[in-house]
């Protein structure tokens, strides 16, 4: 009979995995060498995650952005504008800054492999887009407007976010933005 897996540990390896990622990609990732900068073997990482490509999908599903935790309470455009505003926040000064990192590299991996990378990309696309698209619809948008409006407002935040990362123009990335959530809570009509 197999002992059961610590989960304390697991968790543990997966906040180092994380770390490891943020600071140093993800396209060249593979176990050996990630095992030995984060203390552990590959045997280790194997046994808590089953294959390099699990856990770099739980990596990813570990450092999302609570969409649903920024947008599920929105009833009003001045709602709509806030949670976005928090997004923004969170994608460039909050938490997510480091894993932003990750998630474009994903995304820019999905485009040129996507055999190995389309899946969790997309994945991770609708985590987002969902939640948001359901905060339209609440507004009185229809669905496939709807749908369409969160993944302008994803995808452009996203894209601004890139910009900053290279060009590390703070202001002009934040007042792009600022016009962004504007334009895009506008209300239906």
């Amino acid at each position: 009979m197999p002992r059961p897996v610590n989960v304390e540990k697991r968790a543990e390896l997966l906040q180092q995995v994380v770390a490891h990622l943020q600071d140093h990609g993800l396209a060249q990732m593979s176990l050996s060498p990630l095992a030995e900068s984060i203390g552990t073997t590959k045997r280790m990482l194997l046994y808590y995650f089953g294959s390099r490509e699990n856990l770099l999908a739980q990596a990813l599903i570990a450092n999302r952005p609570d969409a649903h935790a920024m947008f599920d309470n929105v009833h009003d455009t001045a709602g709509l504008r806030r949670a976005a505003r928090t997004l923004w926040e969170a994608m460039t000064a909050g938490e997510q800054a480091g894993p932003i990192r990750v998630l474009l590299q994903l995304l820019s991996l999905a485009a040129t492999d996507p055999q190995q990378y389309g899946a969790l990309a997309a994945d991770t696309v609708e985590v987002m887009v969902g939640p948001i698209a359901a905060a339209y619809v609440r507004l009185g948008h229809p669905p496939e407007q709807a749908r369409a409006a969160a993944t302008l407002l994803v995808s452009a935040l996203r894209g601004l976010c890139q910009d900053r990362l290279v060009t590390h123009d703070v202001a002009r990335t934040d007042a792009a933005a600022e016009r962004l959530i504007d334009g895009a809570t506008a209300a239906p009509g």
